[in-house]
């Protein structure tokens, strides 16, 4: 007989357990039963922490960023020079695989279906823009340490960082990228980031 969880244990459970559902089968088409039977509880255990489908989907966006962000300080925390703290967030998601490539699906999968969920919609910009904020910030503060040229714009730089991460997702799962591009591509935002010349 399994041991009952406290209910803070459990909610946890049951939220792991729907990120790596949602992942492998999306948004439409997981259900609260497979989710509930997977984290070895029932669906009305299952509801009485979150109170719809679209909500343990958007708690699922909220923590796999959460646990993203967690990596992204710890490599900051590590890494003395400002030149290295943006190579060193993308070396950090790429690394670590399993929370990025949650990461990216939960929103390839809500862009895909946000168009008919417009709380979806809302909440997925207002997570990406909490994303986006994140690395202007610290972009800003690379710049203002010396690791980054000041006369990059900041905002439009963080966007591109995400779109790499999206490109590096994206070339992965389609196997549309060599082994060398995405390294390529890094190195040369360094390089511009840096205000290097080749």
């Amino acid at each position: 007989m399994r041991a009952r969880l406290p209910a803070s244990e459990r909610r946890a459970v049951v939220l792991d357990t729907a990120c790596r559902v949602f992942g492998r089968c999306s948004y439409r088409g997981a259900t609260t039963a497979e989710i509930a039977r997977e984290a070895g509880v029932t669906e009305p255990i299952l509801y009485r922490h979150f109170d719809s489908k679209r909500a343990l989907y958007l708690a699922c966006v909220d923590e796999s960023w959460e646990r993203v962000r967690t990596a992204w300080d710890e490599a900051l925390a590590r890494e003395p020079d400002p030149r290295r703290w943006l190579p060193e967030l993308g070396g950090a998601f790429l690394a670590f695989k399993e929370q990025r490539s949650a990461l990216a699906g939960l929103w390839a999968q809500a862009l895909a279906e946000a168009g008919d969920e417009p709380e979806l919609r809302r909440h997925l910009r207002r997570h990406v823009r909490d994303v986006h904020a994140y690395l202007v910030a610290v972009i800003e503060r690379a710049q203002a340490a010396g690791g980054v040229a000041r006369d990059r714009d900041a905002e439009a730089e963080a966007w591109i960082f995400i779109a790499i991460g999206l490109i590096a997702t994206i070339g992965g799962r389609l196997g549309c990228l060599a082994s060398n591009d995405l390294e390529r591509i890094r190195a040369a935002r360094r390089r511009w980031l840096l205000a290097e010349t080749p």
